[in-house]
């Protein structure tokens, strides 16, 4: 039975389908947004809480770092072991659990008490942000190319991914904490102006979110920075991972020196001959520099960036599924591992939940339970000025996860569901 930990009352909506619940993304935090990290692959460059109807309370935050250690992309993956009995209980998954980054990465899109507060009660909705950060670049002037809605219905035993396209036009508000004026710009864009002039990691969080509440009308309980170099040793603690590539590409960041793979930069240093590396079309086991980087790819896609938004969905699937059957999740040893490499990639912010609360709040969803959904049905919308834009049946589905009606919602429009393995 999922714990009834204090979280907001449920919606008067009912529970979505089957769908498994998968948390992906390293981080690399940078000034108040949290630890070092090393070098990730990546391809882009990149407060306070408000909400519901009525004079709403913001709920009170933890300023303790009581959970780290699982990353809202992988905690959530450990969360899920439906059926699958989590070692140590509680307990151990505090103690497991206290050293992770924690900051508030939400600010003013965190969920109100009229919206539930820090109740574990009803429908659950994190922000999960792929950083591609690397050590020869600012810390503060990186994007945020991967933006992921992790839905999970008051049932708590199903799970839902969607991606918000990089490209989309939005209006960023204002933020006093770097200075940002407001604007607009593509959507991607709002991380990198919340972290320049000492907003650091946790100001471009808070921005990007508030950014996306304006947008959708979601708001969050909870959020986690996922750095990509920091996801491969995650990946590489599980030791691969299958991966089903839908389209054959050739990798834009990296290539092959003497048989090894490097960043084309570094590859060029070398002087020496360079192989692209390159991503065959079909299922493969895939260790974790090569899972990441087709995750990367964009260019040489029939879809650009919505198939790269389904392959990042795919990786947190496979991880996911891969913790889950490879006894991972019921064995000390390798839990161990796995918890002590997650929180080296992450930075997160759980809205005042015990993270122990949350994993077993989840745990009756499955990786082949996950479900992957698709904006604009997969393609580029246009605004019809050129700039990319959430259609209107996008703009629905995220109405019917505010009001915990995707089930509903699915059932109407079957097409938004993706197709990948």
């Amino acid at each position: 039975m999922p714990v009834q930990a204090s979280r907001r009352p449920s919606s008067t909506g009912s529970a979505a389908p089957s769908g498994r619940i998968a948390a992906s993304i390293p981080v690399q935090p940078g000034r108040s947004g949290g630890g070092a990290g090393g070098r990730p692959p990546g391809d882009g460059g990149g407060a306070g809480r408000s909400g519901g109807s009525g004079p709403a309370k913001k709920r009170t935050r933890r300023k303790d770092p009581l959970w780290a250690r699982l990353t809202v992309i992988f905690g959530a993956v450990l969360m899920l072991s439906s059926g699958v009995a989590i070692v140590g209980g509680k307990v151990l998954i505090g103690q497991a659990t206290g050293d992770i980054a924690q900051r508030n990465l939400l600010g003013e899109a965190g969920k109100s008490d009229a919206e539930g507060g820090a109740s574990l009660d009803g429908p659950i909705d994190m922000l999960l942000l792929g950083v591609d950060a690397r050590e020869r670049w600012a810390a503060d002037d990186v994007r945020s190319d991967s933006i992921i809605i992790l839905h999970i219905p008051a049932s708590h035993d199903q799970a839902y991914l969607i991606s918000i396209p990089r490209d989309t036009q939005a209006q960023i508000p204002p933020f006093k904490a770097s200075g940002y004026t407001g604007g607009t710009d593509k959507i991607n864009a709002a991380f990198q102006a919340g972290a320049r002039n000492g907003g650091g990691w946790e100001g471009g969080a808070q921005l990007m979110a508030q950014t996306i509440k304006r947008l959708t009308g979601v708001s969050f309980d909870g959020a986690a920075i996922i750095n990509f170099g920091g996801f491969k040793n995650v990946i590489d603690t599980l030791g691969t991972v299958k991966i089903c590539v839908s389209h054959e590409v050739k990798s834009k960041h990296m290539s092959f020196v003497d048989g090894k793979p490097m960043w084309n930069a570094d590859a060029k240093k070398t002087g020496k001959r360079m192989t692209p590396v390159v991503h065959k079309k079909g299922c493969q086991e895939m260790e974790g520099w090569a899972a990441l980087d087709y995750a990367r790819q964009r260019y040489g896609l029939p879809g650009g960036d919505y198939d790269r938004q389904q392959n990042q969905q795919q990786l947190i699937k496979a991880m996911a599924r891969k913790a889950t059957d490879g006894g991972t999740l019921t064995n000390p040893a390798k839990l161990n591992q796995l918890i002590k490499a997650a929180g080296k990639a992450f930075v997160l912010d759980t809205g005042g939940a015990k993270i122990e609360d949350l994993i077993f709040t989840m745990r009756g969803v499955t990786a082949n339970e996950l479900t992957m959904l698709k904006t604009n049905n997969g393609t580029f919308n246009s605004n019809g000025q050129g700039a990319e834009a959430l259609s209107p049946e996008t703009m629905e589905m995220f109405q019917a996860i505010k009001q915990d009606k995707l089930a509903e919602f699915i059932f109407a429009h079957p097409e938004v569901i993706s197709t990948r393995k």
